[in-house]
């Protein structure tokens, strides 16, 4: 009996505030799941675990595969499309109200590895959750809409380029694997996805302070369309055009111009 098939003797309806659409396309979920290089020791963390597709190539691959999955409704025929998969265990919650530290506490692993095809709306949460939480994650393989792609991989001087690019590439090397069709999803989607793989940085950038160093860029992308000069007024001015001197830049200068080195520096020079 095919998924669809499954989904409909069960009588689950797709719901949008969960952002459900599923991928069954094969190839594509080979793709993912090879991008997570996971081995017989690795635990893998599904967020949104949908049909179970992703779910069972993982289940392949991993030692354990630990999903959440906050629609219950999904319950009755996840049971039954992955009977036999013994090596996955599926919490039915919310994963941003989960105390994942303590949900991982009860397994063995060598490793940790994140694959997902992310609810779009709460893509930067769940990724976020993972940081702020210091729950040890090698890679993190996701699936998200494209545009958001482009802001996680965004280079220095684009319009996607902002704060968040710089939180993220802070911890972790990031790179778009490839892009997904609108049209190989059930129900079809409104926009086109991206695969964006987050590999663990062996070196961060040193920083005297990184609560203020992350404060300080927020700071400077307050207003885009403003300058350096504007968004950090409260900041040493004279300071930190010094250190832009340094790479022939200046105040003048809008947030999206400045790297992250850049911005390291001059937090570091500020916080002296």
């Amino acid at each position: 009996m095919s998924v669809k098939d499954i989904l409909n003797k069960n009588g689950f309806i797709f719901k949008k505030k969960f952002g459900q659409n599923f991928l069954l396309d094969n190839n594509i979920l080979n793709n993912i799941a090879d991008l997570g290089n996971i081995t017989k020791d690795t635990l893998v963390i599904e967020v949104g675990v949908g049909a179970a597709a992703l779910t069972k190539k993982l289940s392949l691959k991993a030692k354990l595969v630990l999903g959440y999955e906050i629609d219950i409704n999904l319950k009755k025929p996840l049971d039954e499309i992955l009977t036999g998969y013994e090596n996955v265990n599926i919490i039915y919650d919310d994963f941003l109200n989960r105390d994942v530290k303590k949900d991982l506490s009860k397994y063995e692993y060598k490793n940790i590895i994140v694959v997902a095809n992310l609810p779009y709306y709460i893509t930067t949460p769940i990724i976020t959750k993972f940081i702020e939480e210091k729950i040890n994650v090698e890679k993190i393989v996701v699936m998200v809409q494209n545009e958001v792609a482009d802001r996680f991989c965004a280079k220095t001087g684009t319009k996607s380029y902002n704060s968040l690019t710089i939180f993220l590439n802070y911890y972790f090397d990031i790179k778009k694997a490839f892009t997904v069709s609108r049209n190989v999803f059930y129900p079809k989607p409104n926009v086109d996805s991206a695969v964006v793989v987050f590999t663990k940085k062996e070196k961060k950038l040193k920083l005297n302070d990184e609560a203020y160093f992350f404060r300080l860029v927020k700071a400077a992308f307050t207003q885009k369309r403003k300058t350096l000069k504007n968004n950090l007024s409260d900041y040493d001015l004279d300071k930190i055009n010094e250190v832009l001197k340094i790479s022939g830049k200046d105040i003048t200068k809008r947030a999206e111009c400045i790297t992250i080195e850049e911005f390291a520096k001059i937090s570091n020079e500020l916080t002296r």
